[in-house]
């Protein structure tokens, strides 16, 4: 009987690792501050930023934080529902539904979130801010913002009421 290891609920992908000096007497202290994206690749997703005296410690507290923060992303024939844009802090993300066999047409970090979130075929912009983390957020916004036909439909008929 061979061993099987277990496998996770949801894959992780570092985005970034960056190294944050902190100057009290003495010297410099120095810490890890990594950005983690986790999935299962099924329509959840979430993100989350760690800080610890090393690059492992900052990445347990990254995934932890980022499995407490999941989304639920509609995925309609493997890409998005509609087009949309979003923008946090000086990041703009834009992301448009895509035809079957196009792709994932995005950047690192945005590449990093639809991936992990089941979204095969999608094309996107950033714009503005080239900062990762930033960049991440706003495409988490713009995925949580995504609106599928029956949320369209409910939303029509309470203005119109």
């Amino acid at each position: 009987m061979e061993y099987e290891k277990p496998r996770k609920e949801f894959e992780e992908k570092r985005v970034s690792i960056g190294r944050v000096a902190r100057v009290v007497a003495g010297g410099r202290r120095i810490r890890s501050r990594v950005v983690i994206v986790v999935g299962d690749k099924n329509g959840r997703v979430g993100f989350g930023i760690g800080k610890g005296t090393d690059v492992s410690l900052a990445s347990a507290k990254a995934v932890n934080a980022a499995k407490k923060h999941l989304l639920k992303v509609p995925i309609i024939n493997d890409t998005i529902p509609h087009e949309i844009t979003a923008r946090f802090s000086g990041a703009h993300v834009m992301l448009k539904p895509a035809g079957k066999g196009t792709s994932i047409i995005a950047g690192g970090p945005v590449r990093a979130v639809v991936e992990l979130a089941g979204i095969k075929n999608i094309l996107s912009k950033s714009l503005g801010s080239s900062n990762p983390t930033n960049i991440v957020a706003a495409t988490i916004l713009a995925l949580s913002s995504l609106r599928t036909p029956k949320r369209i439909d409910k939303g029509s008929e309470n203005e119109s009421k």
